[in-house]
């Protein structure tokens, strides 16, 4: 009964927790260059399959059981996205394999965000956060006060002012981008391995979407809403039955 109560309780966990990446996932559908991540959920091993230290045997009436659900490491999925056309000469969306690099306050960091600005000091910098825009070097990319003709970014990355070239957009890519993890602000930093650099594939004047797709995660969200309703049920259930057998059927008449 306790052993039920368990595993309804570690349902209950898992639902709730991929109830929260989906509502991320929504909360960014309109945010350019976002890639949805995705929950996994697998079997519980009981624990004498999980060979910890220290076990016994195990019991003969629960080793046949399943040991309930148990959340794996947040998969973000790295799919294009599609490509709008905004008209704007400072957006430039990817396509294909590759990062724009930025800078942050602590370090270089990653994005496929490609709405960029000029700050008052004359800096590149992405719409969403002011993190000042990397060239292929590592600097920001400054585009000077007295520079003449319309800024833009062309396809191939030069970010320039009528003929004035003010730099390349850097460009980079990641053998594993398994090792890449979100660090908010639609940045990524990687947790190991050397970025290396990529010829950008670019679309000036244009954004990449964002790859959530609302109609299939409010699908997921109703599903995971009934798993997790169900497993409330199940554990109500057991504890109200355990409340009978402590004051009930041990009741002495």
């Amino acid at each position: 009964m306790l052993y039920g109560m368990y595993l309804s309780a570690g349902g209950l966990l898992a639902n709730q927790y991929r109830m929260e990446v989906l509502a991320n996932n929504l909360a960014n559908t309109d945010t350019a260059g976002f890639k949805q991540d995705l929950t996994v959920v697998r079997e519980r091993m009981i624990a004498s399959r999980e060979r910890l230290a220290g076990l016994g045997a195990g019991d003969r009436g629960l080793d046949g059981m399943t040991g309930g659900s148990l959340v794996a490491p947040t998969h973000t999925a790295f799919e294009q996205g599609a490509i709008e056309k905004t008209g704007n000469p400072l957006d430039a969306a990817l396509q294909g394999e590759g990062f724009f690099r930025v800078g942050t306050s602590t370090g270089e960091a990653y994005t496929r965000d490609g709405r960029f600005v000029r700050s008052d000091t004359g800096e590149l910098v992405t719409a969403a956060g002011a993190h000042p825009v990397l060239d292929s070097s590592g600097s920001p990319i400054v585009i000077p006060a007295q520079a003449s003709g319309q800024v833009r970014i062309d396809g191939n990355g030069e970010v320039r002012a009528g003929d004035l070239v003010c730099g390349t957009l850097g460009v980079v890519g990641f053998e594993d981008k398994a090792m890449l993890r979100k660090v908010g602000g639609n940045l990524f930093e990687p947790l190991g391995g050397e970025p290396v650099r990529v010829d950008p594939n670019l679309v000036s004047g244009a954004v990449e979407k964002s790859t959530v797709d609302p109609v299939h995660s409010m699908v997921s969200m109703i599903e995971v809403s009934r798993a997790y309703q169900a497993n409330a049920t199940l554990l109500g259930l057991a504890d109200t039955t355990l409340g009978r057998a402590v004051n009930d059927v041990g009741r002495v008449g």
